[in-house]
């Protein structure tokens, strides 16, 4: 059934149906379009297209479907319907008769389906809330449970300095707790209610779209009708929101990649999160990982789609439009998908304490200390700099980590080192002078631990 025809003195073509129809898709919004369906059918009581007896009559079958579509979203893709919002009346024709006719009234398509997807993308928000929390979560745990471990830091993916585990894993806590704070702000934005907006111009009937709008769990209605049926922003907004997370699970996803190689041997994942190889029986690759990283590149490019979609559309809505929901629900899909996905990855996580201690200890990473020993020993830094450089130089050439080089050898570089400097390039060493707020000195990383697990307990319950 389509909510067209009058105009037309032929049917469409097949070929025209199948490209211009989107019930395959947009059946996904059917909760929300009974949602908006039963709120308006309150609003036409108040302005006398409705009786009250016939409203409850509505409200019955509606509430009937909604429960069918609950238990079976599928069903309604065996229907021929154009798009969701016939399905619907069409249901509700048959379920009452003509007064289901009358419950398009004073509406559009426009504003109707501007409506679900902003319902839609509320609900959604809130899964995907909980699953960043869930995430964060789990790296905590994984932090609290290898606090001991000490990790090489790279720059360049160059060994750079001593790190902790607990410290990497806080690391992507702090970004995803970014990502939860976009989405807290898209959604606060999208909160705004497009009913009673009509095709373009507003509705002809005095619905109170203030109460309307409260009625769905709007904090508000919208202030202007033709932005109103035409404004996708929190589409892209949305979009945004997952590719600057899905960047930081692909950054998580890279690291624990390359922790995971033989070269490295830092972590070991679960037989859980992993799969072989149909050739190499001894292969365990890090499947859920590089599928991760994989999928960032889906939903960025989801998020340039629906740009180019949008671009140069005149006002208000266009059929060009209707390409806001196939990307829009593969890339939140995805998003949560891979949130969780990386939640599982860290269960039964295991870090090899002694690999990752040895590679800290290894590519003098130590340096830093003892150019930080001779500034306070009077050089100035610039001067210490240089002085570090050409002792790693001369240590490299003999072979030796520079703790394990003898006194009279650091002096052929500077006369002011002393015995006092070997305590000062000791692994645990390195990592207590880091005292400053965000450092990875031990008691900042207990710090950062507690407070993080207080802030998520208080979220999640």
């Amino acid at each position: 059934m389509a909510l067209w025809g009058g105009r037309f003195s032929q049917g469409a073509d097949s070929r025209f149906k199948q490209f211009n129809d989107s019930l395959r898709f947009d059946y996904r919004l059917a909760e929300q379009d009974i949602q908006g369906s039963m709120a308006w059918a309150k609003a036409l009581v108040k302005v006398g297209v409705l009786t009250e007896g016939e409203q409850a009559q509505l409200q019955q079958a509606m509430e009937v479907l909604l429960a069918s579509v609950q238990q079976d979203p599928q069903q309604i893709l065996n229907s021929d319907a154009e798009d969701i919002h016939s399905w619907v009346e069409s249901q509700l024709i048959d379920a009452v008769g003509a007064l289901g006719k009358k419950l398009h009234t004073g509406r559009s398509r426009n504003d109707q389906v501007a409506t679900d997807l902003k319902l839609w993308c509320k609900a959604q928000g809130e899964l995907l809330l909980a699953s960043i929390t869930a995430l964060q979560q789990g790296l905590v745990a994984s932090a609290r449970a290898n606090q001991a471990a000490v990790l090489p830091g790279y720059t360049h993916l160059q060994r750079a300095q001593p790190v902790t585990y607990a410290h990497w894993a806080l690391a992507y806590v702090e970004m995803l707790e970014r990502d939860h704070s976009r989405l807290q702000d898209a959604l606060k934005r999208l909160d705004t209610s497009p009913l009673g907006c009509g095709a373009l111009a507003g509705t002809a009937y005095a619905i109170d779209r203030e109460a309307l709008a409260l009625d769905m769990g709007f904090s508000g209605a919208t202030r202007n009708s033709l932005d109103s049926v035409s404004d996708r922003d929190h589409v892209v907004e949305l979009m945004h929101v997952a590719s600057l997370s899905m960047t930081h699970l692909s950054r998580f996803a890279e690291d624990l990649i390359f922790y995971n190689t033989g070269e490295a041997g830092f972590v070991e994942l679960s037989d859980a999160v992993t799969s072989g190889s149909s050739l190499m029986p001894q292969k365990k690759n890090p499947d859920a990982l590089e599928l991760i990283r994989g999928k960032t590149g889906r939903v960025v490019g989801a998020q340039m789609g629906m740009l180019m979609s949008l671009k140069a559309l005149p006002l208000a809505y266009n059929k060009d439009m209707q390409e806001d929901k196939e990307g829009l629900f593969d890339a939140l899909d995805t998003w949560h998908d891979c949130l969780d996905m990386a939640a599982l990855v860290l269960i039964d996580l295991k870090v090899n304490g002694e690999r990752t201690k040895a590679a800290a200890q290894g590519g003098y990473a130590n340096a830093t200390e003892l150019a930080d020993y001779l500034v306070a020993k009077g050089i100035p830094f610039r001067e210490a700099h240089h002085i570090v450089g050409e002792t790693v130089v001369y240590a490299i050439q003999v072979k030796k980590p520079l703790e394990e080089l003898s006194l009279p050898e650091f002096q052929r570089f500077s006369p002011v080192v002393g015995e006092d400097v070997y305590p000062n390039l000791e692994l645990e060493a390195t990592l207590a002078k880091r005292v400053a707020k965000g450092g990875v000195a031990r008691e900042q990383i207990e710090g950062a631990l507690v407070a993080a697990e207080a802030w998520l307990s208080k979220r999640a319950g």
